[in-house]
């Protein structure tokens, strides 16, 4: 399969593109967005934080949970983070650690179910390991850096190490304030599953750690206690599926459910693809591309039943980005800048709520200039 860390690398030699999408849509303007200023939200400036995933609550709660605790993008010490905003995200809790294995705890996921019980999700890697081995060959870093490095590593022995990856998920039954131990959850994708209004939970994802390392979506019927197997999605003629990453889904008002993959195929490499089933889940459309350069892709219903994709823009401009469709994701809207001040491509993975008076907020991570530590960023914004 393609190793998961090398999805994460930097997306700028894929070419140039229009921001214009290559979707067809009718001749109705586009509705237009008003962006506020982006701002930094993470309170350990000397820690690396990447892949949120931002989620609201019944009762109102901001939830945002993230991989922290890092040095860098591929390192040991990764570790599931999460913080809460009772004010709509003005302000924001010190983080809380929710899950912190012997290896890398990586994206993380979270949703609150119908039945008001929060599930986090991440994956764990070992890519770090090719790292460390180089510079114990090479002396290349200072004795300090070296020391910490093998006392992360070495917290567990080889055979505990591979036992140690998997795709897991956690849960709370009273609003995080205890959490089950880790439990597999059968596949990955970074912002985790989505509730269903027929009650069950869906989890659109990638087998990581499995042969043949499908790609599909899997289901609970008991609010995310256990997750079986439910179908693979479709691989485009032409395509690897193993070249397919990272899904989020939604449910439309009209009762479908949308699917939007991380393309590396080379076919529309770097480009978001959209799978669709009309019968809860069990069969799905063969991937076709959206003309939307940027990835991976959150969706978000609103209260009027319009959808939101987010996601990250990893060149000119290196930021964020988000479409609306009015049609249930048959056609999307021309690109929303939400930021476009990035220094570099380690940046993305943006998450999208809809805040009481109807308004959006969205959280990103970004590597800012000056600092070798990616911090979490959000923006508030509002739609016409």
């Amino acid at each position: 399969m393609t190793a998961p860390w090398n999805r994460r690398s930097f997306l700028t030699g894929l070419g140039a593109a229009s921001l214009a999408s290559a979707t067809s849509r009718s001749a109705r303007a586009d509705p237009t967005a008003k962006v506020n200023e982006a701002r930094v939200i993470s309170h350990l400036k000397h820690r690396y934080h990447g892949w949120p995933t931002l989620a609201r609550r019944a009762n109102g709660e901001l939830l945002v949970v993230c991989s922290g605790g890092r040095e860098t993008h591929v390192c040991p010490f990764g570790r599931v983070e999460l913080i809460r905003s009772k004010d709509e995200g003005k302000t924001w809790s010190w983080p809380e650690v929710v899950i912190d294995g012997p290896i890398d705890d990586r994206d993380a996921g979270i949703v609150e179910t119908a039945k008001g019980s929060l599930l986090v999700t991440t994956f764990t890697s070992l890519a770090y390991e090719p790292i460390l081995q180089k510079v114990e060959q090479n002396g290349s870093w200072d004795a300090a850096k070296l020391a910490r490095w093998r006392a992360a590593h070495n917290r567990i022995g080889a055979e505990q190490r591979n036992a140690a990856l998997g795709v897991w998920m956690k849960r709370s039954t009273d609003g995080g304030v205890t959490w089950s131990g880790r439990y597999d959850c059968l596949v990955d994708s970074p912002h985790g599953p989505v509730q269903l209004a027929d009650g069950r939970l869906l989890y659109a994802g990638k087998e990581l750690w499995r042969e043949p390392h499908r790609v599909g979506v899997c289901e609970s019927k008991d609010d995310g206690k256990t997750w079986s197997w439910l179908a693979e999605i479709p691989t485009r003629e032409g395509d690897d599926h193993t070249s397919y990453h990272e899904l989020h889904a939604v449910e439309a008002a009209d009762g479908r459910i949308i699917a939007q993959i991380r393309n590396h195929n080379s076919k529309n490499a770097g480009e978001t693809l959209q799978s669709e089933s009309s019968d809860g889940g069990k069969n799905w459309s063969e991937p076709r591309a959206l003309g939307v350069w940027g990835l991976p892709s959150h969706l978000l219903r609103l209260k009027d039943d319009r959808l939101v994709m987010s996601y990250g823009h990893r060149r000119a401009p290196l930021g964020n980005q988000a479409r609306v469709s009015e049609d249930h994701g048959r056609t999307w809207s021309s690109p929303f800048l939400l930021s476009a001040d990035g220094t570099s491509g380690d940046l993305g993975y943006p998450s999208s709520v809809q805040l009481t008076d109807g308004s959006l907020l969205t959280v990103w991570y970004e590597s800012l200039k000056g600092s070798p530590f990616a911090q979490l960023r959000q923006v508030h914004w509002s739609l016409s």
